[in-house]
């Protein structure tokens, strides 16, 4: 669904500030520094910027393709070589932007082919973004730029539109050609977020990854349930978010209106690199709202 230009000013910011925010989150990838303090600190930006989180900072490493936060108690740190994907959102009342980018933890070359993959296969499926085209024709062109430096795209993690309060909004982009037959309209928000590996360009689902949503209303009869699900609506969250002690509590006995996030993982074995960028689709091209110029 388009977004009315009246809202448009509030998604630029919001990018903006995400935007801002990874780069922070890949300066402060460094051999020994605790991955809770790095998702503290991205976070915290945010906040003080003026917006929200729109979801855990995600930091996944290696065979780790996503969806991996810290647990409050998390206290493993970042070692030499590591290959972290620092994903990232911020939101405006709602108005979402979604980045990610790739660093190789201590400034090694090791894993540079990964990382330009995914790098060059988001600039090639932006460089096709206009209204009206076939989402297939930026598979093609992401899967192609992966494909020449001898490495796949993982088939089953995809971008997606994005709308007021809803960070997957429906339409998929995949990837991997002949998996869409839908068409970009003009004013759509767009996450276009490639993922290259080494492995068998799939995943499977691992370890909790510490990131719930509210699946269902839970209603109005526990006030403090309420509230924490006005502050986040269907946006996913963490209980590094929430008061320690009894908040953490009732948050468990209220698992049935939760949905869980799973880390998803590379199903062979292979290393992953992400790149992502949230874009507005326009007439004749896009404007890539979370690239910093």
């Amino acid at each position: 669904m388009p977004v009315p230009s009246a809202d448009l000013p509030r998604w630029r910011r919001a990018a903006r500030i995400a935007a801002e925010a990874r780069e922070l989150g890949l300066s402060l990838a460094t051999p020994g520094r605790r991955r809770r303090d790095v998702a503290d600190a991205i976070e915290a930006y945010i906040q003080k910027q003026g917006a929200e989180p729109a979801f855990p900072a995600n930091l996944s490493r290696n065979v780790e393709a996503a969806h991996y936060t810290p647990s409050p108690e998390d206290e493993v740190t970042l070692e030499d070589g590591d290959l972290l994907k620092v994903d990232v959102g911020a939101h405006i009342d709602g108005a979402v932007a979604d980045t990610a980018a790739t660093v190789e933890v201590g400034g090694g070359r090791r894993h540079e082919n990964l990382i330009r993959a995914a790098r060059e296969g988001l600039e090639a499926g932006i460089a096709r973004v206009r209204g009206g085209v076939a989402v297939n024709e930026l598979s093609i062109a992401i899967e192609g730029a992966i494909g020449r430096r001898g490495l796949k795209p993982i088939r089953d993690l995809t971008g997606h539109t994005i709308e007021t309060y809803l960070l997957h909004a429906g339409k998929s982009i995949p990837n991997a050609s002949g998996l869409s037959g839908e068409h970009l309209v003009e004013g759509e928000i767009v996450a276009i977020e490639p993922f290259a590996t080494n492995g068998a360009g799939s995943i499977e689902n691992g370890v909790f990854g510490n990131i719930v949503r509210f699946r269902t209303d839970p209603g109005g009869d526990d006030p403090w349930l309420r509230a924490t699900y006005e502050r986040f609506r269907t946006l996913p969250f963490t209980a590094r978010w929430i008061e320690a002690g009894a908040d953490r509590d009732r948050l468990r006995r209220a698992r049935r209106h939760l949905q869980t996030y799973p880390v998803f993982v590379e199903r062979g074995g292979g290393l992953v690199a992400q790149a992502e960028h949230t874009v507005l689709v326009r007439a004749g091209g896009v404007e890539v709202l979370t690239r910093l110029d």
